[in-house]
């Protein structure tokens, strides 16, 4: 039998105001003690009342306007009702049936090219994008006896939340996840949130079913507890799987709430699936309803940054960037930003070479370096100023491009510059032929094998050699002359 996957996916991203929702309470509790930013208001004590923070509204309307949303001129906050510890009041306020932007939509590229006309575009549509408060977190202890117990740190409860909900137009967790990279891409362009999903300031819950032959849509499970755009992927796999083997041999699937188990890589049952009218939203009788105008709404979306898909395609269009390059560029802002320092820094910041040699610098070795060391580009010692001073270097003869790749190494490890460390460890590249003529004279005797594949023609067997002498010369000897003098003596 045939099967369609169908997923829809919510995402709470807590947005960077400096105040919380409802509260003058402080938004920077990560690092801070428990139940150090709180107040009366986000600790639900009776008779205070919450006030709108402004710039939450208009982070949310920003975030809706760069996702293609229409604005209502109406919106209002609404009482979500139910019974959980880490929730104070015993309610949330959130919004209904009147939310800030309505009727998006996303485009993600799907398919594995490299190149603009091998990409495959999907629009996604955006059902609804609203506000509303976090709840506080529940922290899980067990005494020495084996018993558990939980605390509450209020801290987080209050924190601005915006939900951005999708159709279920996604059909596959790979769609998922570029949907996700996508959207987290979008918010920290626009700078309403960190977008961080280990420090949960970026979670997505997935509603998962499967379409069988004759359009027939299996019962809808809600999968959530996912920290990485990997957990989301491993977990619709399993998901996926899990429901067409229960389909496949007639079990009955239920709708449901399941969590993901990262380290068993399994999704378990918590609890049935809540519709709405189990919350018993009403209008928040303490908020006034929010009213806007066009001319608001046009002033706010003026404010818009430049988005990822269009800074993408100016990288194309400007720096004559390969698709591929810019994509990988521009799918995190911080590193499009520093790619454009390092430009503007550089003398011939319009030399599309320069351009694609940064380019290759930074997705090739400073990627790895920074998955290696797990090290955020903003917190890299290595800065834009050292990068384009080192690769000066490198343009004007200074320093061998093997011996780059060791000076640059030690540069994002200590942060200083290129220069003093070419003299410390003596990494000028020689140019001069009489310093490696006894170099060379010494790979040809040792490498009999490959200098009479040479002399039949095989030239690869000279790119061998040239490799040989500058690993000899700890890639300080300059391969042009390299393999001029190497010719020279070959040939001779």
């Amino acid at each position: 039998m045939n099967y369609e996957t169908i997923i829809g996916l919510e995402v709470h991203a807590q947005l960077l105001t400096k105040s919380k929702m409802f509260c003058r309470c402080g938004t920077d509790y990560v690092n801070a003690e428990p139940n150090t930013r709180v107040c009366p208001i986000c600790m639900g004590m009776p008779g205070v009342l919450p006030v709108i923070n402004q710039k939450a509204i208009e982070y949310v309307v920003m975030t809706a306007l760069a996702l293609n949303c229409s604005i209502p001129e109406y919106a209002k906050f609404d009482r979500k009702n139910y019974p959980y510890p880490d929730l104070l009041k015993g309610y949330q306020i959130s919004q209904y049936d009147a939310p800030l932007g309505i009727y998006g939509w996303m485009d993600i590229e799907v398919g594995e090219g490299e190149d603009r006309g091998e990409q495959k575009k999907r629009r996604i549509a955006i059902t609804r994008v609203h506000l509303e408060e976090d709840a506080a977190k529940l922290i899980h202890r067990t005494t020495a006896e084996g018993e558990s117990y939980s605390l509450v740190d209020i801290n987080r409860a209050g924190i601005p939340l915006m939900e951005i909900v999708s159709e279920p137009d996604l059909r596959s967790p790979e769609e998922a996840r570029q949907y996700l990279i996508k959207l987290r891409n979008i918010i920290q362009f626009i700078g309403v949130s960190s977008g961080n999903m280990e420090e949960g300031s970026f979670r997505c819950d997935a509603n998962i079913s499967m379409r069988t032959e004759g359009g027939n849509d299996s019962v809808k499970v809600e999968v959530k507890n996912m920290n990485s755009f990997k957990s989301v992927y491993r977990a619709l796999k399993y998901e996926e799987e899990r429901q067409r083997n229960a389909i496949e041999v007639g079990e009955r699937l239920t709708q449901e709430t399941r969590g993901w188990v990262e380290d068993r890589g399994v999704t378990v049952s918590q609890r049935s699936k809540e519709y709405a009218h189990d919350y018993r939203y009403f209008h928040e009788p303490d908020l006034p309803p929010m009213v806007f105008s066009p001319k608001w709404v046009a002033e706010v979306g003026a404010r818009l940054p430049e988005l990822p898909e269009n800074r993408r395609n100016r990288f194309i269009a400007d720096y004559e960037l390969p698709y591929y390059d810019a994509s990988l560029l521009t799918n995190s802002k911080a590193m499009s930003d520093y790619f454009e320092a390092c430009l503007k820094l550089n003398n011939k910041a319009r030399d599309k070479k320069k351009a694609k040699v940064v380019s290759n610098w930074l997705l090739g070795d400073f990627t790895r370096l920074l998955h290696a060391t797990d090290t955020e580009i903003d917190n890299a010692k290595i800065t834009p100023g050292l990068l384009v001073e080192m690769l000066e270097l490198v343009d004007n003869g200074t320093l061998s491009g093997a011996a780059a790749k060791r000076v640059f190494e030690e540069m994002f490890a200590s942060g200083r510059r290129a220069g003093d460390i070419i003299a410390e460890q003596g990494l000028a590249q020689i140019s001069d032929v009489q310093e490696i003529e006894g170099v060379v004279a010494q790979v040809i005797i040792n490498n009999t094998q490959a200098v009479a594949d040479y002399k039949k023609g095989k030239e690869q067997a000279l790119t061998f050699m040239v490799g040989q002498v500058i690993r000899e010369t700890r890639g300080r000897a300059n391969p042009a002359a390299v393999n001029k003098l190497l010719k020279e003596r070959l040939e001779g």
